[in-house]
């Protein structure tokens, strides 16, 4: 059995018919680590299932300062949504760290399918739902956690994330310097 077909399984239910529809608007892809899949101000039409490889997403500020706001793991979808739901430019920049393996998911023939499959609207609620409780226990964490704390959370998710994120990558998605973070490991090793 497909290892995709069973993983979309595990969020919702889907018929071999369904997986078959979606095979056919997605296209396997893989990227060099520093490619970005979703550039700022693009006006994207892709969604991304991450099957092996990281992926983050980020912002720039207008002094061309980055800050990270989430890291993507297998097996996981990574979209500027927003600017998919509304067809506006991304704010957003997605770019994979690692050489990495992606399904590339044309959003809008999705959405038709979505429109006359209700195992594929499950689907991709079900979706929606993961990515919102993951935001929200994100932002709950900026509010409430200090960096250490933070810092202790992510490798918590990500236990070996010092061999695989840089310090300066992993820095600015905890909101701190790479120095303040070099002080966090010396003092929770």
């Amino acid at each position: 059995m497909d290892r995709n077909f069973t993983f979309l399984n595990s969020i919702s239910n889907i018929s071999e018919e369904a997986f078959s529809e979606v095979k056919k608007i997605s296209t396997f892809k893989k990227i060099e680590a520093g490619t970005q899949i979703v550039k700022l101000s693009d006006v994207p039409s892709k969604a991304y299932m991450l099957v092996s490889g990281i992926i983050r997403c980020y912002v720039i500020t207008e002094s061309g300062k980055e800050f990270n706001k989430s890291f993507y793991l297998p097996v996981s979808f990574a979209a500027s949504l927003t600017a998919l739901m509304k067809r506006k430019p991304s704010v957003f920049v997605f770019e994979a760290l690692t050489d990495c393996k992606i399904y590339e998911i044309d959003y809008y023939k999705l959405m038709r399918l979505c429109d006359t499959n209700s195992n594929l609207k499950n689907l991709y609620t079900k979706v929606l739902e993961f990515l919102y409780v993951k935001y929200e226990k994100r932002l709950v964490e900026s509010i409430t956690l200090n960096a250490t704390e933070r810092y202790l959370q992510l490798k918590k998710e990500i236990p070996n994330v010092d061999e695989l994120i840089s310090q300066y990558q992993i820095a600015s998605y905890l909101g701190i310097t790479a120095v303040q973070l070099s002080r966090i490991r010396k003092k929770v090793s």
